[in-house]
């Protein structure tokens, strides 16, 4: 960040996380308020909307943990069960995920836990047609891929991972945060790059470099 960039104002990022966290649930609140009115105001129909009400009010619930765990504080040690448990927040984007390549025993200490939660996300964010993210282990590094009918890394991503961690605006919040919360906690993320050489916006995957002791894939 430079100075005279809106974006090294801790104000404009509380503001940008804030638009970006109603925009996040706006879709689950529609769907929840929704169905609700529906039950009101007809009642054939009562009984399947109250039960779809719930599915969208679980849905609200489970996106909320992610994003509280993700984004506000430092959090506490992270294990394989924990961020599956996690996870659930990304049924209503239609993507899951898979950690069927870690050890069981991996275990992430808090503020690790708290990065790779927001590279979960940006996986997430980069497939918008649903899919899945999966995390898998090279030597004592993490790596983080997507699979998916239309991946698309965020196209700041690039930008972010080169040094440019300037936040343009919510839409395009998520990869810069990631960026510089792992610079924070001392970690360093580094592209896969395919033969071409540069970052390729169908889906290469990511590596989480550097993980800390206190991190393990035992």
């Amino acid at each position: 960040m430079t100075a005279g960039d809106p974006s090294s104002d801790p104000l404009w990022i509380a503001e940008c996380l804030c638009a970006r966290l109603c925009h996040e649930l706006a879709g689950s609140l529609g769907a929840l308020m929704g169905s609700i009115e529906l039950a009101r105001e007809d009642e054939a129909m009562a009984k399947e909307a109250i039960a779809f009400a719930a599915v969208a009010g679980e849905g609200l619930v489970a996106r909320l943990k992610l994003l509280r765990a993700a984004w506000a504080g430092e959090g506490m040690p992270l294990d394989l069960a924990h961020l599956a448990a996690l996870a659930r927040g990304l049924s209503d984007r239609r993507v899951t995920l898979d950690l069927s390549a870690l050890p069981p025993s991996t275990m992430f200490d808090p503020a690790t836990g708290r990065v790779v939660l927001n590279l979960v996300l940006l996986g997430a964010e980069a497939l918008p047609g649903g899919g899945t993210v999966w995390l898998g282990a090279a030597g004592p590094d993490l790596v983080l891929g997507i699979a998916g009918p239309r991946p698309a890394w965020p196209p700041g991503l690039a930008a972010a991972l080169a040094g440019e961690t300037a936040i343009e605006g919510p839409r395009g919040l998520q990869a810069p945060l990631t960026i510089l919360l792992a610079r924070h906690h001392g970690l360093r993320l580094s592209p896969l790059l395919p033969p071409s050489g540069s970052l390729d916006p169908a889906g290469s995957p990511l590596l989480l470099l550097e993980l800390p002791a206190e991190s393990r894939f035992a």
